[in-house]
């Protein structure tokens, strides 16, 4: 699928990424979903599947929490209070931290599902041009910098786990 250039475009992506994902993620064992398995998103580490669902679910907050600062009328913290752009291995590393209470599968997968309906929504209030017509960070609308943490990081995670489920 190319890259979303309206709300349509950036709505179906969402939609088809996360079904992709969540066929991969139903098919993984619960007994497996905590052990490290996967490449981590730092070089030399390993993540399990439940960390790759926890780095879901921590960029869709911050997503969310973006809009949240604006609405607010605060400085949004791009990509999140205390992170460079540069430093996304770190923040990775955070997101699997945030989440690592959530011990059960059942339990971290009904978030990232919930998590991805309040993205869905977010996009839903706004109007195409709200989302493509202006820049909202640097060059990128606010469409583009939205698919490049939703739809993308879900289509890389089911690329992923197909790696997983293949052995």
């Amino acid at each position: 699928m190319s890259v979303p250039v309206d709300k349509d475009q950036l709505l179906v992506a969402m939609k088809k990424s996360q079904d992709a994902l969540v066929k991969k993620l139903l098919r993984i064992p619960a007994d497996q979903a905590f052990i490290p398995q996967l490449k981590g998103h730092v070089q030399g580490t390993q993540m399990s599947a439940a960390n790759l669902v926890s780095y879901l679910i921590g960029w869709g907050e911050q997503v969310m929490y973006w809009h949240q600062q604006e609405r607010n009328g605060e400085k949004i913290d791009f990509p999140a209070a205390g992170y460079k752009w540069n430093e996304l291995g770190k923040l990775a590393q955070k997101y699997y931290a945030d989440y690592a209470d959530i011990t059960s599968w059942p339990v971290l997968l009904e978030k990232q599902t919930y998590t991805h309906q309040q993205l869905i929504e977010l996009v839903e209030r706004y109007s195409n041009d709200e989302l493509y017509g202006v820049p909202w960070y640097k060059t990128w609308t606010r469409g583009r910098m939205i698919q490049f943490n939703t739809a993308s990081p879900c289509k890389n995670a089911a690329t992923r786990l197909s790696a997983l489920l293949k052995k």
